[in-house]
């Protein structure tokens, strides 16, 4: 069950706890490097002014609440600058943050982030499918939002899931325009007069694909500006901990009531699609020493090139001798070569990859007691 806290200063993190109060002050009371990833959805301050009708004459539920509203862009500027200096400090070297906004502030954001130093990694369009139409015909509807991906510094070795984006995408490699629908049906929430619980509660399928992407099950998620928690429930759900800042009561009341509602996946659906460059790494050697190749043993290439394993497992071929690596691009007359998947032995009398053996061994490790 998700609680509400109003505790300055928590002396262990509030995991799965949505903290009551302003973003800043609740953020400088979390420890240090302490949290994976940062998804935050600030105040777009949008300058409305005056109200707005649909042709039938029908209000438009715009964003006019308190929270939304700066005097000045300067205003705006230092307060972005505050809750930006607080999330890097919370962020772990390794950590990244996502920031969403629309026209109205997110060049300002931007500026502030890398002043902040973040590194900017990509900036992500989201195009709504069913965008809202502009109602005067004075401009271009407003069809997409923008999202800041940014490491803590250059250096950062943040999480990227390509595989499981991949995946995701039906194989294809994940761009960086996502055409999703806006919240509608029974995707919006609402409040206990039917009306929209709150203004900019974003869809679960933004925060899947980026939670997907960029954290690991059992990673920290804060949310310093939670709304009706939609972070939070996809954090749960993918097995996430999640952390969530709110100064709202009706906001908490309907994010608390949400999450509890949350079934977290079992472990086989929480698993994605991960890059061989994350999987454990596995020396030809050791394929040697544990005698699933023979020293002496040949190995061959699909078009004919030969070499023979060595005892300390480097392979030699007529006047070539080295790493799988390293013969198989010099016979290639290569600048480089995957071995694992260049060189083949002989299994009842057909050829079979020696990247199968290097495959068992990671099976093995993955299924070994801790």
């Amino acid at each position: 069950m998700t609680k509400t806290t109003t505790k300055a200063a928590p002396k262990t993190l509030p995991l799965n706890q949505i903290l009551a109060g302003d973003c800043i002050e609740m953020m400088r009371s979390l420890p240090e490097a302490s949290v994976d990833l940062i998804f935050a959805d600030p105040p777009y301050n949008l300058q409305l002014k005056g109200t707005l009708h649909r042709p039938d004459n029908s209000l438009v539920d715009a964003v006019d609440d308190d929270w939304d509203q700066f005097s000045s862009f300067g205003v705006y500027d230092r307060f972005t600058q505050e809750w930006l200096a607080e999330a890097r400090r919370l962020l772990k070297p390794n950590g990244a943050i996502w920031v969403i906004g629309s026209y109205h502030n997110i060049f300002r954001v931007g500026a502030k982030m890398q002043d902040a130093g973040f590194w900017i990694l990509n900036d992500v369009v989201w195009r709504k499918s069913n965008p809202m139409p502009n109602f005067r015909g004075m401009r271009l509807t407003n069809a997409h939002e923008t999202m800041i991906w940014a490491s803590k510094s250059e250096g950062g070795k943040y999480t990227f899931n390509y595989e499981a984006l991949k995946a995701l995408n039906e194989g294809v490699q994940m761009r960086s325009d996502w055409v999703l629908p806006i919240c509608n049906g029974g995707e919006r929430l609402k409040d206990a007069n039917g009306d929209k619980a709150h203004p900019t509660q974003k869809p679960e399928s933004l925060l899947h694909r980026v939670l997907i992407g960029s954290t690991n099950v059992g990673d920290v998620v804060l949310d310093p500006f939670f709304g009706t928690g939609t972070t939070g429930a996809v954090a749960k759900m993918l097995g996430r901990d999640f952390i969530g800042i709110e100064r709202e009561p009706d906001y908490r009341k309907v994010a608390e009531a949400r999450i509890a509602n949350v079934r977290r996946l079992d472990s086989d659906a929480l698993a994605v699609t991960t890059s061989k460059r994350a999987e454990p790494r596995v020396p030809f050697g050791q394929l040697v020493e544990r005698g699933m190749l023979r020293p002496g043993e040949m190995l061959t290439s699909p078009n004919g090139k030969a070499a023979k394993v060595r005892a300390d497992g480097t392979l030699i071929s007529k006047d070539t001798r080295g790493s799988i690596h390293q013969v198989g691009a010099a016979l290639e007359g290569a600048p480089s070569c995957n071995g694992w998947t260049y060189w083949h032995f002989k299994r009842d009398g057909k050829p079979v990859p020696i990247d199968v053996l290097r495959q068992q061994i990671r099976a093995e490790m993955q299924t070994r007691p801790s």
